[in-house]
């Protein structure tokens, strides 16, 4: 049994005779029944009821039409289940996130593009958003998520993902603040210069009338909070690593605001 004779005996039950069929198929009548003939006699049984007026399937050929078209279902499915096979989604992306994102839930996000896209391999890449943009800038990275200050270059596109706050992070019995300006005489605790939350400090500082002293600069936010928290000095934080599980410290939220948003 070939599919050729399957089709065509399909296409004579569906178009109801031999005349038609052979037009639909674009074939001679006489090589449309030699098929319809040769696969009665390898099956066994009439397919066909024939008169000179009209052709009707027999019980045997409404059970193989009805065979041909499960068939032909499955053959569909296995064509689109292959197309999707050879269309996924396959590379590798190396994404670069500040430690602070505020809201955004990273590691979700993460795991459910590895669930959509299993063929894609996924490589994160942890920096300052100086160091971020700059491997972007290189081709290091593919994709930056991080906070979006007012001075990106115009050859980023961005787009918000999270709203983040900015907050003062105060020692534990630390004096009661109103205001950034009322800590004109303490020292600071921050990033790195060339970061943005170095670059957020002393323009904030500078709008109260005043130069932050900054003798001791920490890796990460969360090791701004333990060095606040011991006492080191107070700083200028965001609310997301200010409120996480640690070591005691005060917060006022009376600080410019900052969003965090994802710049490739």
């Amino acid at each position: 049994m070939e599919f050729r004779q399957l089709d065509t005996f399909a296409a004579v039950a569906r178009q109801g005779g031999f005349t038609r069929a052979a037009e639909h198929l674009r074939l001679a009548q006489s090589a449309v029944s030699a098929q319809v003939r040769s696969l009665e006699a390898e099956l066994g049984v009439p397919l066909f009821a024939r008169t000179t007026r009209r052709v009707t399937l027999t019980q045997a050929g409404e059970m193989l039409l009805a065979r041909y078209d499960r068939i032909q279902s499955e053959l569909a499915g296995a064509r689109s289940d292959l197309t999707e096979l050879t269309a996924v989604l396959r590379g590798r992306v190396t994404l670069g996130a500040t430690a602070v994102l505020g809201d955004f839930p990273l590691a979700a996000a993460l795991a459910g593009f590895h669930d959509r896209h299993p063929g894609v391999d996924l490589s994160l890449r942890s920096d300052l958003i100086a160091g971020l943009l700059a491997a972007l800038d290189a081709g290091e990275t593919d994709l930056v998520i991080g906070p979006r200050h007012a001075d990106l270059p115009d050859r980023f596109g961005a787009r918000r993902i999270a709203d983040e706050h900015l907050v003062l992070a105060l020692p534990p019995g630390h004096r009661p603040v109103t205001s950034l300006a009322d800590l004109r005489d303490e020292l600071f605790v921050c990033l790195p210069a060339g970061s943005g939350l170095h670059q957020i400090l002393r323009t904030a500082a500078s709008a109260a009338g005043f130069i932050p002293r900054i003798p001791f600069e920490a890796s990460s936010a969360m090791a701004i909070r333990d060095l606040v928290a011991a006492g080191v000095g107070v700083a200028l934080l965001a609310r997301s690593a200010a409120t996480r599980p640690g070591p005691p410290i005060v917060t006022h939220s009376r600080a410019r605001r900052s969003r965090t948003r994802r710049s490739p």
